[in-house]
């Protein structure tokens, strides 16, 4: 017996939308674990290696988040009023954070002991890094100043008062540490050299307030971020602007490297977080957030992505391998594992016709399990029984019609090439066919339906039109009516821009034609001018509606 063919359904992606290498491997993040903080996220730092604790800066304390089993792991709440930018050494032992006290305090994670406090700013230290020898911090201060201080002997070893406003953005260099780059109020981004007391050794200007900063591995270039710009230096050019890119439409806040350097990410007061390919500087990716972002943590393999919001809200999401999935949710392997079937096939020996031969299991019997490829859609059984309404029916669910319409526009289609859709759509009560008509409205101007669905449409008034609509039905047909009106009228509107650019093409050809002249054996001879025929097409394009 022949086997019964399924329903093909085509899967469209979306207008404007391309599928690439990056849209799947970023679409791989689970459905965010959120945890709720009592104030807005200052800032988040991930510990650079295993097992990737969390550093999350909010109101008057720094948590150590477990990104496993999104539990605190440690606390610190040694702090006046509010704690900022809290920062894990490269080891994964010590943790830093400044405050509104003007401090920078050094805590052990370990012990949760308060081994250092540093002294010496008059305003709020939004941001304090550790330098790559890991014996040194940068903070950066809203007194106007950057310093660096010696971890060992808790003193001050150089301080920098060139920006004229508050500084809230600062990194240090991965290879020197010696390098640091800050970011202020005043739009300008200044590039510090520790051998080099006299001052900056390259200053740039943003063109409005710093956001975040952040300085590539190879030392080479840096990148800035406020307002709704991000902007790439050269910093061995002397600071020579590579690039702007603006993407956000509302303020950046913060900017993190991914993909071991290949990826930049971006996160705004927009509730976007875009990913950049490094090379081009062109979105490769969007993620959404639910509030504005006010701080991004991504680990280094991109197995886990933070995002810390203004209303106290930490995402993290997390990206699982097939075996990951199953290890962390034996149920539904459980499922899997029942879908599966046990076929047995029976294998003949060459001498099992022998009358003394006796049946052994082990050699004459192959039990062979596969995977039940043979399950049939709702929708595909009504097929089978040429039950053409149910079939309809089963796919005009609200569901279904609104989350997946490429799923009845498929049955619709199969009901076409068999000659069913009258049978399908006739005879219906108001309910069903208010499902039918809103379905309708809803997708006709959709491009890659529209075919079927006018078919649809012209197959639906040809059964209904003698008949008598009640109230409901006949304001359904009249709301279906006016979507095509109005999409007649985009198409109009669109003939006639189409007819004005064939005009201004047409005459800005002759112009240019007309203004140039060419010499044929010393007889100057001009080109020919577009033919009528060409111009009247144009002026009847125009005219169109």
């Amino acid at each position: 017996m022949a086997s019964f063919k399924k329903t093909q359904i085509r899967s469209l992606p979306k207008i404007g939308q391309k599928v690439t290498a990056d849209t799947l491997y970023w679409r791989k993040l689970n459905f965010p674990v959120t945890v709720k903080e009592f104030g807005p996220i200052d800032y988040i730092d991930v510990m650079p290696i295993e097992p990737y604790f969390i550093a999350v800066s909010s109101a008057a304390k720094v948590q150590i988040y477990n990104p496993i089993t999104h539990q605190v792991h440690r606390h610190f709440t040694r702090f006046k009023e509010a704690a900022y930018g809290a920062s894990i050494r490269s080891d994964g032992k010590l943790v830093i954070a400044g405050c509104d006290e003007g401090h920078v305090k050094l805590f052990d994670i370990g012990s949760k002991s308060l081994l250092r406090i540093f002294k010496g700013h008059k305003g709020p230290v939004h941001r304090c890094k550790f330098t790559t020898d890991n014996v040194h911090v940068v903070s950066f201060s809203d007194d106007k100043s950057v310093a660096l201080w010696d971890l060992p002997s808790e003193t001050e070893i150089i301080k920098f008062s060139e920006h004229s406003d508050y500084v809230r953005a600062g990194c240090v260099s991965s290879i020197s540490s010696d390098l640091f780059l800050s970011g202020s109020f005043d739009h300008t981004v200044k590039l510090y050299d520790a051998r080099s007391p006299t001052g900056s050794t390259i200053s740039v200007d943003h063109g409005s307030p710093v956001e975040s900063v952040l300085m590539y591995p190879s030392n080479s270039i840096f990148v800035s971020v406020g307002g709704t710009e991000l902007r790439v230096w050269d910093m061995l050019a002397g600071g020579r602007l590579l690039a702007r890119v603006s993407q956000h439409h509302k303020t950046i806040t913060c900017l993190h490297l991914a993909s071991d350097g290949k990826r930049l990410v971006t996160g705004g007061l927009d509730r976007h977080a875009k990913i950049y390919d490094v090379q081009s500087y062109q979105v490769v990716h969007t993620l959404d957030f639910p509030s504005p972002v006010l701080s991004l943590g991504i680990t280094p393999d991109d197995f886990t992505v933070v995002a810390g919001m203004a209303n106290g809200l930490i995402s993290m999401q997390h990206r699982q391998t097939q075996a990951e999935a199953r290890a962390l949710n034996p149920k539904q392997s459980l499922k899997v594992q029942k879908k599966s079937q046990t076929a047995y096939r029976f294998r003949l020996n060459a001498d099992f016709r022998s009358v003394n031969r006796t049946f052994n299991p082990a050699t004459d019997v192959e039990v062979a399990t596969k995977t039940d490829t043979n399950f049939v859609s709702r929708y595909d059984m009504f097929l089978r029984k040429f039950q053409y309404s149910k079939a309809l029916d089963t796919v005009l669910t609200p569901y279904i019609r609104k989350k997946k319409p490429a799923i009845t526009v498929g049955v619709m289609h199969e009901l076409i090439r068999r000659n069913g859709l009258k049978s399908a759509l006739a005879a219906r009560d108001d309910s069903s066919l208010s499902s039918i008509l809103t379905f309708l409205a809803r997708n006709i101007n959709d491009p890659s339906h529209a075919n079927i669905i006018i078919q649809v449409a012209n197959t639906l008034l040809e059964i209904y039109e003698s008949s008598s609509l009640t109230p409901q039905s006949e304001k359904l047909f009249l709301q279906l009516q006016e979507h095509v009106n109005r999409e007649v009228e985009y198409v109009k509107h669109l003939m006639e821009i189409e007819g004005m650019l064939h005009i201004l093409l047409a005459s800005t050809t002759t112009q240019a034609r007309r203004s140039s002249t060419y010499v044929v054996q010393g007889s100057p001879v001009k080109p020919m001018l577009p033919s009528a025929a060409a111009a009247a097409n144009a002026t009847m394009i125009f005219n169109v509606g």
